[in-house]
């Protein structure tokens, strides 16, 4: 038990130490005139920003595949030249495909020449069936005056006969007569039914003719799809651009993108720079103060003196957690003029603009303090007697180096500046670093 109490007056005393230290040493040291300094509020301007690294890149690229296969005999641009909308970007060997064409053309002509030989046969044939049709009818109809012509004489010479007026001999002719004229009127009826199966025939050389013109249509379709992959060995820029990459030589041999499950070879990258864009990474502690449409200044390694301007136009909704970092991607376009001097892929230090002012009452940032527990922000004024005075202050917008002041103070005053002593998050919140908000610790 009386280990117990030890321990809680030991621990008692150590809480009490650490408050002297972490309460109390601060308020000495701002009298300690070797740890500050004096300073003039002055005008000036004042930039609040969001800074962080990332990379340029184009507008979008695209991968130039054949779907052809075959041989490069022309590549005519290399990295870094620009291209026009349908220049010849890669040619491959025609050789195979212009054969293709010609035996496809061959075919064409041959089913052609059967559509016209089928043609003719069905016009001989329909023309053959409406010359005997007309030829039986007047037959048919010169039989059938025949054969009631004879019939009428062969009834006469029986009366006659019967009559006893004429001799047998007159009736057997005249009753032969009118057989053989009976005999000639079924031959032409006969003769008009065989007529329909020349119909039938028609009917086939119909389908003859049809299935020709299917042949023509089929060989047709073949010889446009052996001109389209002829046209295939040549390609075209589908787009203005710049060569980004050259992934093959002339005389190598590349695989189809169409007909290859690998996806083909990749020719050619066209990169669009007609808009110039930068992604950064924002921190996730800062990512609440980026909006679409804030201005951006952009620099980049390749030229320290120059600044490219920007604007936001995209903050991701979801971050990306690396390393237990979380960050989430902005994309900025950049819209200056100079903005031809950026390549993609170079590294691009970027500041998003939250806040610019002109002309406001500046002190530095280590001349603010807030008193623990409070949220009134205070700077120290020396008078003209040396004296100090505690003067609240209304605050702005700070930089980390500077600080805007917007009431409290007057342009020309004096005010201490306390070394290392500045307004950081530990003296607003009234406590001091410990474990999880130290700068060693982790950050989640």
């Amino acid at each position: 038990m009386k280990k117990a109490i030890i321990a809680i007056i030991v621990l008692a005393v150590a809480a009490g130490g650490v408050y002297l230290i972490w309460f109390r040493k601060p308020a000495s040291s701002a009298q300690d005139p070797a740890q500050t300094t004096t300073a003039k509020v002055e005008r000036g301007d004042i930039r609040q920003a969001v800074s962080s690294t990332g990379s340029v890149i184009s507008n979008f690229d695209v991968d130039i595949k054949c779907k052809a296969s075959g041989t490069v005999v022309k590549l005519p641009f290399d990295v870094s030249d620009p291209v026009k909308k349908d220049d010849l970007i890669v040619e491959l060997d025609p050789t195979d495909e212009q054969r293709n064409v010609a035996l496809a053309q061959v075919a064409l002509s041959t089913s052609k020449a059967k559509l016209e030989q089928a043609t003719l046969d069905l016009k001989v044939q329909e023309e053959t069936l409406a010359t005997e049709t007309q030829r039986c009818n007047a037959a048919l109809l010169a039989a059938e005056a025949q054969s009631k012509d004879a019939a009428a004489k062969a009834q006469r010479a029986k009366t006659l006969l019967d009559a006893k007026l004429a001799s047998q001999e007159e009736y057997e002719t005249a009753a032969t007569a009118a057989v053989q004229a009976e005999a000639n009127l079924q031959a032409c009826r006969v003769r008009l039914d065989e007529l329909k199966t020349m119909e039938h025939t028609i009917s086939r050389k119909k389908q003859d003719v049809a299935l020709a013109q299917a042949a023509v249509k089929s060989d047709d379709i073949a010889l446009s799809i052996a001109q389209q992959r002829l046209d295939e060995t040549k390609v075209l820029a589908p787009m203005d651009g710049v060569v980004a990459a050259r992934d093959v030589q002339v005389g190598q041999i590349i695989a189809s993108g169409v007909s290859n499950v690998g996806g083909g070879t990749t020719v050619l990258t066209l990169s669009d720079l007609s808009r110039i864009f930068a992604l950064a990474d924002v921190d996730e502690s800062d990512i609440g103060k980026v909006r679409v449409g804030q201005p951006v200044i952009i620099t980049v390694d390749a030229y320290p003196r120059v600044q490219f301007h920007g604007q936001v136009v995209r903050v991701a909704t979801r971050g990306v957690n690396s390393s237990n970092v979380v960050t989430f991607e902005v994309k900025i376009e950049v819209t200056s003029e100079n903005k031809r001097l950026l390549k993609p892929e170079m590294t691009a230090n970027v500041s998003i603009i939250l806040a610019d002012k002109q002309d406001v009452l500046l002190v530095p940032s280590e001349a603010i303090r807030s008193k623990q527990g409070e949220r009134q922000r205070t700077v120290t004024l020396v008078k003209a007697d040396a004296t100090r005075e505690d003067k609240p202050v209304e605050i702005g917008i700070n930089d980390g180096t500077k600080a805007e002041i917007t009431g409290g103070v007057s342009e020309g005053d004096t005010v201490v500046v306390y070394k290392g002593e500045g307004d950081s998050r530990w003296r607003q919140g009234g406590m001091p670093p410990g474990p999880m908000m130290g700068m060693g610790g982790p950050r989640r």
